[in-house]
């Protein structure tokens, strides 16, 4: 399992990350749409429904959730700009996020799942859970990320990331952690009872 500086390779902190992280719209989320000219086109909050969509003056119900902002501003150019507007700029932003969520297990002082908000770290994570019990063994914390359909870890030192004297890797929705020996073992078994199915043993 990588750790150290192959830990952080796969999964780095938020300013070693080459470019920005691509987020996709959820469903619930609550987004800001600005038509530049067009206060009459121009939202604060425009909510995404249960179904994933979103319904924008003059070019009618848009799907949303699974969009990147720039997509989405993409589409709603190109709704704009068919019989409406002439070279339309749209910017689609993300005032709050409803689905991105992380689940905490294993030696924290309350396991479970926590919603995150934009981008996170594993000690901001940690924190929602209450932090670790008195038996954690925070040399030994693992976070699993599925990455282009295959599931992978990596093993971080909490103790070292709080001294600062390593970064504090970031955390994406979807991500699970898993605080202590105990915890890690129990997960790292279970991940290798799955890993045949998942076909990704060899990313270990």
């Amino acid at each position: 399992m990588p750790r150290g500086e192959a830990a952080y390779r796969l999964m780095p902190p938020p300013d070693t990350v080459n470019g920005p992280q691509v987020y996709r719209i959820g469903v619930l989320d609550v987004l800001s749409v600005r038509v530049f000219q067009e206060e009459e086109l121009s939202f604060e909050t425009l909510a995404v429904d249960a179904a994933g969509t979103i319904n924008f003056p003059l070019v009618g119900e848009v799907q949303a959730a699974g969009k990147t902002p720039i997509e989405l501003s993409d589409e709603l150019e190109a709704g704009l700009g068919s019989r409406f507007i002439r070279n339309p700029q749209v910017v689609v932003g993300v005032v709050s996020s409803a689905g991105q969520r992380v689940t905490v297990d294993g030696s924290v002082a309350e396991p479970g799942v926590y919603e995150i908000a934009g981008n996170s770290s594993l000690l901001e994570s940690i924190a929602r859970a209450q932090g670790t019990t008195n038996v954690a063994s925070e040399k030994e914390v693992i976070i699993f990320r599925m990455i282009d359909g295959q599931r992978y870890g990596a093993l971080f030192d909490l103790r070292q990331i709080r001294e600062g004297k390593a970064p504090d890797p970031e955390v994406l929705g979807g991500d699970r952690i898993v605080v202590g020996l105990s915890g890690v073992k129990s997960a790292y078994q279970d991940f290798l009872r799955a890993a045949p199915l998942l076909n990704v043993f060899t990313r270990f």
